[in-house]
């Protein structure tokens, strides 16, 4: 099988299948996808080509493509990823542009509440090295996860804690919280999509809103005067985590949309 044949084996020309097709290639042959046209003639070993067809045989079987080979692109970073994480959306580098937009000291103090991969903290490090960024997540094969991609990247400035939410933190006051928690109701239609990822991460109480309006009661005890809580959402639940935020006392609370014009992230500031 040469590669133009096995970029043929799954969806359309210009499908995004074919594009998973060039990735999963490139991982197996490190020949860089934009680079395997110009190779299509060029013949997989045995190797290659079983280890690509195992490939596409988990894809069908539901995987995501970042699970089979190990790794994710997320903001610059390229991520390791395993099946104790939950593979890093595009959607969530919304919320890295929206903390790196607000004016913050310069010192900022940030942390991210079960950082899984280490995406958004670390996406944050690389973009501010004088910030004191720290991560949490409770399951700890996932936060060793996250330790060695801050490793990878030589990111070892950012503090990791093992914990649910706050209680994995000692008494400290922080500029900004973000997090991408479990959002999703356990009777979403989605859920059968998402299957292979730890549901864990994904599924929360309260039709999807109770971790998020966990973090945003608990966290004005914890952050300093005009200190702001960020967090990513369902695309259908920009409203309630205003409310939340609101009823909770917060000011400046906005929603921001993401790349398919849906709400993402939601903000606000603790002004007391």
């Amino acid at each position: 099988m040469n590669i133009a044949q096995a970029l043929a084996l799954r969806g359309e020309p210009e499908s995004y299948e074919r594009q998973e097709n060039a990735w999963l290639l490139e991982h197996i042959t490190k020949i860089d996808s934009f680079d395997l046209v110009m190779k299509k003639k060029q013949e997989l070993t045995v190797e290659q080509e079983q280890q690509y067809v195992d490939g596409l045989k988990r894809i069908a079987e539901g995987e995501p493509l970042a699970y089979v080979t190990g790794s994710q692109p997320f903001w610059t970073l390229d991520l390791t990823v395993t099946k104790d994480t939950l593979v890093p959306r595009p959607d969530t580098e919304i919320l890295v542009e929206t903390v790196l937009k607000l004016e913050l000291p310069e010192d900022c103090r940030v942390v991210d509440l079960g950082t899984g991969t280490g995406a958004i903290a670390l996406s944050l490090a690389s973009e501010r090295p004088e910030w004191l960024v720290t991560a949490t997540d409770i399951y700890e094969p996932t936060l060793e996860v996250a330790l060695h991609n801050a490793e990878k990247h030589e990111l070892d400035h950012v503090k990791f804690f093992l914990g649910s939410w706050f209680k994995a933190l000692n008494r400290q006051y922080f500029d900004v919280i973000v997090s991408n928690p479990p959002y999703i109701d356990a009777e979403d239609e989605h859920m059968a999509n998402l299957a292979t990822e730890p549901e864990r991460a994904l599924v929360a109480e309260q039709h999807g809103l109770a971790d998020i309006e966990h973090i945003i009661q608990q966290g004005k005890k914890w952050l300093a005067t005009q200190g702001w809580i960020v967090l990513e959402h369902g695309y259908d639940q920009g409203e309630a985590v205003r409310n939340i935020f609101k009823g909770a006392g917060f000011k400046e609370v906005r929603t921001v949309k993401d790349y398919g014009g849906n709400d993402r992230v939601t903000l606000g500031q603790w002004q007391s």
